[in-house]
């Protein structure tokens, strides 16, 4: 008996494993990228490069592989990590932060599992004999008594194609690819050809709230967070005199920690309050006036903060709000990584000398007043919101309005371009930090990314120069269908709520290139149906998804053929890709034919 397991949460086991089998279990981590940074673009890997990896894995005697991650997530309320990781935790994976396939990742990963399980007696029981073919060309077989031998075919360059022959068949090996012959006799499976593998590639798109009119229908209330005690020096639970570590005074209960002192000056006098701080965000405060903000670049959490202020003639408030964005969740000794001002020193600077704060008598308070009143919640009205003209751009603000759920049963994001940084809630669920002002580094994106070669985190990234991070996951779970939802934002930074809109994300266009002889399958997601066929070719097309361009020979029947499917109007289609069907070629010599398709949904 052979056990065949998934564990499709965050992690996917794939195992190819009889329960008798007593080899010493290989097992290895496959990403499909990685997770995203508040200044970082969006991490990808290409699925012919993942492919690539988890064959060979197979191929180098492995029995079990897991996929982090499998299916992306999201870092709903304070739960993200880093410190500096984004709300999304999408991860480039084959499902995506909202349950979407990732096409052509998932369905070419799908294939992948079944042709290796089609080889599991082979790859568990089996002797294993490798042959080295020189230039990176390689053969690995798998064989014993009773049980069909299987086979590995390896192109380790990363730039030359390649023909192998072997047991008297040719084949041929794009650069950095595998091909497996479950048999070693017909190729089933190649890392690199897409053709091959027959999967859909899906360009997803965000479409408005349908509804209603957005943004224009969303009327906003707005109330500031209430600062006026921590700014005097009031409120604080507790004293200290030396500068404590946030995490561990906080016991992580809030992002927000106040620092409170005060200190008496004789003559009104300009000095520069200097702050030695782990991060990651400071706001800094002097007589209830906010002076400066500050935030740590990634990867350096430590900073200084030097602001001038007016100290007035007699007893001056200082008042230091720190603010942390996500906690060190992985790597050595992790849980003692410091934040907030711990030690300082905290210094005012003047032109006799230095005067020293860090041993005053500091107040400390925890968390915002928003959060102790629940500011978030439905039921918030007990509290004074103000409507007509918001005032935007406007550090610690809290801003609300109500919608109505998107129709449908697509996954639903809500775009927040225009505010700056802090936390979203939905009928008083948190959706996690927001941070939309943070635009990602301009510098490494390429037009067209290359699977070939060994992976790394920067070899295939987009949005750079961007938002970090634009639309957040609201799940249908939290929404109401019956009744108006509310939506609440706090703005620590400043910015403004009047562009913020919900819309939809599923699949645009659904596109695919066949080659003869097999069938090609089209599918919209949820209610979507297909409304148009933009492009069909049969002969030698090129291009890929968006880019598909006519070759030299096609046959002239094939976009009418295509319609004539039944493709228009229906959620799906499947076309057998033959000459009867898709018409005649007008011209010879097109050994390798094939159909591509795009249609619009």
């Amino acid at each position: 008996m052979f056990r065949f397991i998934y564990f499709l949460y965050g992690i996917s086991n794939f195992v190819a494993m009889p329960e008798d089998f007593h080899r010493e279990l290989d097992r290895m981590v496959r990403f499909p990228a990685l997770f995203k940074a508040w200044d970082k673009p969006d991490p990808h890997r290409l699925v012919e490069d993942l492919a690539y990896s988890v064959a060979h894995f197979f191929q180098s005697n492995g029995t079990l592989i897991n996929y982090y991650m499998y299916h992306g997530g999201t870092n709903f309320g304070r739960t993200s990590g880093g410190p500096y990781i984004t709300t999304s935790y999408d991860y480039d994976a084959p499902l995506d932060e909202y349950g979407n396939k990732r096409q052509p990742k998932w369905g070419h990963l799908k294939v992948l599992h079944i042709v290796i399980k089609t080889m599991e007696k082979a790859l568990t029981y089996g002797d294993r004999h490798y042959t080295n073919l020189g230039n990176g060309l390689s053969v690995t077989k798998f064989f014993g008594d009773r049980m069909t031998p299987s086979c590995f075919l390896m192109n380790e360059n990363s730039s030359a194609d390649a023909n192998i022959d072997y047991e008297g068949n040719q084949y041929f090996l794009p650069a950095w690819s595998i091909s497996i012959l479950p048999d070693c006799k017909e190729e089933a499976y190649n890392t690199a050809k897409a053709t091959l593998v027959n999967v859909q590639t899906s360009i997803m798109v965000k479409k408005p709230n349908a509804a209603e009119k957005e943004p224009s229908n969303l009327v906003w209330s707005w109330r500031p967070e209430t600062l006026r005690m921590p700014l005097n020096g009031l409120g604080g639970s507790f004293t200290s005199n030396k500068l404590l570590e946030q995490i561990s005074t906080s016991a992580d209960q809030s992002d927000y920690m106040w620092y409170m002192t005060s200190v008496d000056i004789a003559d009104e006098e300009k000095m520069t309050l200097h702050v030695n701080t782990t991060g990651h965000v400071l706001h800094a405060f002097v007589n209830g006036r906010r002076i400066g903000s500050q935030f740590a670049p990634n990867g350096g959490f430590r900073f200084v903060f030097e602001k001038v202020a007016t100290m007035k003639s007699g007893k001056n408030y200082i008042s230091l709000l720190s603010a942390t964005v996500g906690l060190k969740n992985y790597g050595a000794h992790f849980e003692l990584m410091p934040a907030g001002i711990v030690d300082g020193p905290v210094q005012l600077i003047r032109e006799q000398g230095v005067l020293d704060l860090s041993s005053n008598e500091w107040s400390y308070k925890i968390g915002l007043d928003g959060w102790e009143k629940k500011l978030y919640l439905k039921n918030s009205t007990a509290y004074k919101w103000r409507y007509g003209i918001i005032q935007t751009r406007r550090p610690f603000t809290w801003y609300k309005t109500t919608f109505k759920a998107p129709l449908g049963s697509e996954p639903v994001v809500v775009d927040l371009l225009g505010m700056g940084k802090g936390e979203a809630w939905v009928n008083g669920q948190s959706l996690g930090r927001f941070w939309p002002s943070y635009i990602a580094n301009p510098d490494g994106c390429k037009q067209v990314c290359d699977y070939r070669g060994m992976y790394k985190d920067d070899s295939c990234l987009t949005g750079c120069g961007e938002p970090s991070q634009r639309w957040y996951h609201v799940p249908r779970s939290f929404l109401k269908t019956s009744e108006p939802n509310t939506l609440v934002l706090f703005e620590e930074a400043g910015g403004d709520p009047i562009d913020v809109n919900f819309l939809t994300v599923t699949v645009g266009k659904a596109c695919a290139s066949v080659a003869e002889g097999k069938t090609m399958t089209l599918s919209c997601q949820g209610d979507q149906t297909i409304s148009s066929i933009e492009f069909a070719s049969f002969g030698d097309p090129t291009g890929t998804c968006g880019f598909f361009k006519r070759g030299s020979c096609e046959a002239k029947e094939t976009l009418l053929a295509v319609e004539k499917v039944a493709c228009i109007g229906q959620a799906s289609c499947s076309i057998e890709v033959k000459e009867e069907i898709l018409g005649k070629l007008t011209c010879n010599g097109v050994s390798y034919r094939r159909l591509a398709v795009q249609a619009s949904c």
